[in-house]
């Protein structure tokens, strides 16, 4: 599949060839919505924690006598009838966790990006670069490059730590709704498809092509 590859002004300089075994795979919304749903998952803490009649302090002894008082019987002040007693059958820690084999996982990240690509969401870069880190020069680029009313991810080939060119790519993105950063190696479903189109440098399709390819 070819594409335009754009400056940052938005204008075409040449065409490239993505690779067909990454951006036009057999589209599978099964494995799609399973990967979703395990990076959800597995984004949950899973530390909700409630007190059940044994760990509500107080109580230790019968309210009232067994018979002869009128009134139903009672063991515990603590029990769940009472206010302030303990819970019962209420959440308590646990993990959420869900595994999905790694062929599985980058067979659904190869369908998204499919997807995208014959959508034509998938906005391609010759050099992703800024002056200076100010928001108002990203904004204008975005502008160009994916239109006024469409969110964007951009892909980075590298940490913006170890960069200067792409830390200040990150903080002039930091501050616009629409648009996030994210290093290409830490590409995942859920920012892929929560995103109308991808910015997509021409040094991040090398390393996407690297472990996807």
């Amino acid at each position: 599949m070819k594409v335009d590859v754009f400056n940052m002004e938005g204008q075409k300089v040449r065409e490239v060839e993505l690779p067909a075994s990454i951006f036009e795979a057999p589209v599978r919304p099964d494995l799609m919505h399973q990967a979703y749903v395990r990076q959800m998952a597995n984004a949950r803490l899973g530390t909700h924690n409630t007190k059940t009649r044994s760990e509500v302090s107080g109580g230790g002894r019968k309210p009232w006598r067994q018979k002869g008082t009128g009134r139903a019987r009672q063991g515990s002040i603590r029990a769940a009838q009472w206010v302030g007693g303990g819970k019962v059958h209420t959440p308590k820690p646990r993990k959420y966790t869900l595994d999905m084999p790694k062929k599985m996982r980058r067979a659904a990240l190869r369908s998204a990006l499919s997807l995208k690509a014959a959508e034509a969401n998938i906005v391609v870069v010759d050099d992703l670069s800024l002056p200076e880190p100010k928001t108002k020069l990203m904004a204008q680029a975005l502008e160009h490059l994916v239109g006024e009313e469409s969110s964007a991810l951009i892909l980075l080939p590298e940490s913006p730590a170890r960069s200067e060119q792409y830390e200040t790519i990150a903080r002039s993105a930091n501050n616009l709704p629409y648009a996030k950063t994210l290093v290409a190696t830490y590409l995942n479903i859920r920012d892929l498809l929560g995103y109308d189109k991808v910015v997509l440098p021409l040094a991040a399709l090398d390393v996407i092509a690297g472990f996807l390819g």
